[in-house]
């Protein structure tokens, strides 16, 4: 026959897919023990790696953090101003026995400039019982008296101050007697926006920086010691009115402080040789100085300037 089929040989077949299901479940088998062994590993070296966490973390606290021979036993603290050092303690919140290695240097640093009255401060350990910390106070130049409402009623004035950065700076009621005294000594700011006047911040109008950078060059200008200023009013459109202790009034521009102090103390001079003194001078003008003359004889004598008990540099230790 032409499509006559070939027989096949069924026992071989049936011999070739029993070999074949047997490498099938061998090989099932092999990923199964290697999938096992893989998982067995990864539990096993996480454990470890949990117990040797557990383990170094005990260690630390066994012979570091908790370990009585690092314990403070010394806060050695220095402020070049008048804060007391009791205070700064408090303010530190570093108690007698804390662990050394424990503190939160960066916090502690933190917590101390958040006072308005402080500018800086440096924190470090010193191996092995002692804190050291050193505080750097800001230097008020200028204050100011706004009316503010007491919380059982009525209206007293509040004194605030200004270093030269404009941070306003509110002193501690403990020294609510140095700071009386030292409002007699600054020269005060009038036409500040009382909206401005956050403890701790710096005040951003740039008349009142202009009138800090003038007070602050006024200090080491060719008119210091002869004259003193009183009071400086920042209300003015783009000037300065400047009030001396001796009556004068002298307007400066907001830029070019120790230019327009040098004209200043050239004026000055040339009512000295004529006998006069100065009533009036305006410094904003570049090219000329209009000023008025009053005779030198009607001028009161300047009372002397006290000092600054709050700026004195003083060490604390």
């Amino acid at each position: 026959m032409w499509f006559k089929r070939t027989p096949r040989n069924r026992r071989l077949e049936r011999g070739n897919v029993l070999d074949v299901k047997l490498r099938t479940k061998e090989v099932r088998a092999a990923r199964l023990k290697l999938a096992s062994t893989a998982l067995g590993v990864a539990f096993g070296t996480v454990i470890v790696l949990y117990l040797l966490w557990r383990g170094g973390v005990w260690a630390l606290d066994e012979f570091l953090f908790k370990n009585d021979a690092f314990a403070v036993r010394e806060l050695d603290i220095q402020t070049d101003g008048s804060i007391p050092v009791a205070q700064l303690r408090r303010w530190a919140g570093i108690k007698p026995g804390d662990n050394l290695l424990a503190l939160d240097l960066a916090r502690i640093k933190r917590d101390i400039e958040l006072v308005p009255m402080i500018q800086s401060a440096a924190v470090e350990r010193v191996l092995p019982h002692t804190v050291r910390v050193r505080v750097t106070e800001r230097d008020p130049i200028a204050r100011l008296e706004l009316p503010q409402l007491q919380p059982r009623g009525g209206v007293a004035m509040v004194s605030y101050y200004l270093d030269e950065s404009g941070h306003v700076i509110q002193p501690l009621p403990a020294l609510a007697d140095t700071a009386a005294r030292l409002a007699e000594s600054l020269p005060v700011l009038s036409g500040v926006n009382a909206t401005e006047l956050r403890p701790g911040t710096a005040i951003v109008s740039q008349k009142v920086i202009a009138a800090l950078r003038l007070i602050a060059a006024f200090a080491s200008s060719p008119m210091s010691g002869i004259v003193d200023i009183r009071g400086v009013d920042v209300a003015g459109t783009e000037v300065l009115q400047v009030t001396t202790g001796q009556g004068g009034q002298i307007t400066f521009a907001l830029d070019r402080p120790e230019e327009q102090l040098r004209r200043w103390r050239a004026v000055h001079d040339y009512g000295q040789k004529n006998a006069r003194a100065i009533r009036t001078l305006d410094l904003s003008v570049v090219n000329n100085s209009p000023v008025l003359w009053f005779s030198a004889g009607a001028v009161p004598p300047s009372l002397p300037k006290p000092s600054h008990p709050l700026s004195s540099r003083k060490k604390h230790v």
